[in-house]
């Protein structure tokens, strides 16, 4: 029998708060069960394992991202828009770094990921190409300007998360510049 108050959304919360503090590599199932003060043997009525949970934490840390960041941006448009969604982006993985990992690993991508692990992951995408055709961009460069947005946002909150910012510049100075960066390729790139 399952232990009362224990669900898949409870070993998930406490997976991915793990996650976060230790990092995902440092995630197992006996640590969740540590956590949670329950044997590992009974997690396995709420998760299918290791792999189903860290799917489990990228859905959750996917779907966070695109709350965060729509939520962020709803009622803006252009150079606001796209800094609302950068800073709700970096300022979510700055909380929770561990659960952000699980979203771009091996398993996230992979061609056979989960259904809704897969579901959840485009829709982390659906706020910024909000913002990008605010951009009036051509169709055909969406893709183009959606992997260009994510990718300089990624790879600056990772970064900065893993300590790769090490210069005496503000850090905030610099992401202001990737902003206004960004925002002036979009609006070259206008149709």
């Amino acid at each position: 029998m399952p232990r009362a108050g224990l669900d898949p959304a409870v070993v998930t919360a406490a997976a991915a708060d793990l996650a976060d503090e230790t990092g995902l590599a440092q995630v197992s199932m006996s640590a969740v069960a540590e956590r949670l003060g329950v044997r590992a043997p009974s997690l396995y009525k709420h998760v299918g394992g290791l792999d189903d949970l860290v799917d489990r934490i990228a859905v959750l840390a996917a779907t966070e991202v695109a709350d965060e960041v729509g939520r962020a941006t709803q009622g803006r448009a252009g150079i606001d828009a796209l800094g609302a969604a950068a800073h709700a982006f970096r300022s979510y993985v700055r909380a929770h770094p561990g659960r952000y990992a699980a979203t771009v690993g091996p398993r996230a991508s992979a061609p056979n990921a989960p259904d809704a692990a897969a579901a959840a992951l485009r829709g982390a995408l659906d706020p910024f190409a909000a913002v990008l055709r605010g951009y009036d961009l051509p169709e055909a460069e969406l893709v183009h300007a959606l992997r260009t947005f994510r990718s300089m946002l990624h790879g600056f909150a990772t970064l900065e998360t893993g300590g790769g910012f090490r210069l005496s510049e503000d850090v905030d100075a610099s992401f202001a510049w990737v902003v206004a960066f960004l925002d002036e390729g979009f609006r070259r790139s206008r149709s």
